[in-house]
C-alpha cells in the first residue's frame, strides 16, 4: 500500500541517535551532517518505490557531497516480519548498489517514530543548523523509474540549502511503501 508523508515541517530540530551500519560500524546521525546539512533518508531493501530509484539516491547523494551536504540512510522495517529487510540483506543490498554513505538499521524503530517516517522512501533535508527544509520526493518516479531527464527535486532543493540554508516552500511529497512497524495490527 502506498503511503505519503506529511509535509515539511520548516525548523524542526533533527534528532541525533546512534546505530549500527551495514559497513561494521555504529555511526551518531549528527556526525554524518556535511558543513551545509545533512539528508536522512529511510529506505529499505524490497520496497518497489525504493528498487526503482536506488541508483539515482546513490548518485544524489555523491553529487550532494560536492555541495557540502552529508547523506545517511536508516531501514527501520520489521525485519522479522520481512526478512528481506534483515541486516544482511541490507549489507549486500548497500554493497551491490555501491552506497557511498553509512546504511543504519534501525531495530527498534525509535528513530523512524522520533522522525514520524511515513514512507520508503522519505526524505528528511536539513540545513547546517539541523533545521528541517526539505520533505519530498527524490523525483517523480514511482514504482518505475522515471525517464532520465526527470526533474532531481531532493538535489536541487538541498543544493539551494546549502547556499542559503533555506529550503523550497513548494515542496511534492513523496510516496512509497508504508515503513513495516512492529506489532501492528
Amino acid at each position: 500500500m502506498a503511503a505519503h508523508p506529511p509535509v515539511c515541517d520548516f525548523g524542526w530540530k533533527a534528532v541525533d541517535t546512534e546505530l549500527p551500519g551495514t559497513d561494521g560500524k555504529r555511526h551518531r546521525l549528527f556526525d554524518l551532517a556535511g558543513p551545509n546539512g545533512l539528508v536522512v533518508a529511510f529506505i529499505c531493501n524490497h520496497c518497489p518505490y525504493v528498487r526503482a530509484v536506488i541508483d539515482r539516491i546513490v548518485r544524489d547523494a555523491a553529487g550532494l557531497r560536492q555541495h557540502g551536504i552529508g547523506f545517511v540512510a536508516v531501514n527501520s522495517n520489521d525485519s522479522d516480519a520481512y526478512p528481506q529487510d534483515s541486516f544482511d540483506n541490507m549489507a549486500r543490498f548497500a554493497e551491490a548498489h555501491r552506497f557511498g554513505f553509512p546504511y543504519l538499521h534501525d531495530t527498534d524503530q525509535s528513530l523512524a517514530r522520533a522522525y514520524d517516517a511515513a514512507c520508503t522512501p522519505d526524505f528528511f533535508g536539513f540545513n547546517r543548523d539541523l533545521e528541517l527544509q526539505y520533505r519530498g520526493r527524490l523525483d517523480a518516479s514511482r514504482r518505475e523509474v522515471g525517464p532520465p531527464d526527470l526533474r532531481r527535486d531532493l538535489y536541487e532543493a538541498m543544493v539551494e540549502v546549502a547556499r542559503t540554508g533555506n529550503g523550497p516552500r513548494d515542496q511534492i511529497a513523496s510516496i512509497g511503501c508504508s515503513i513495516k512497524w512492529k506489532n501492528a495490527a
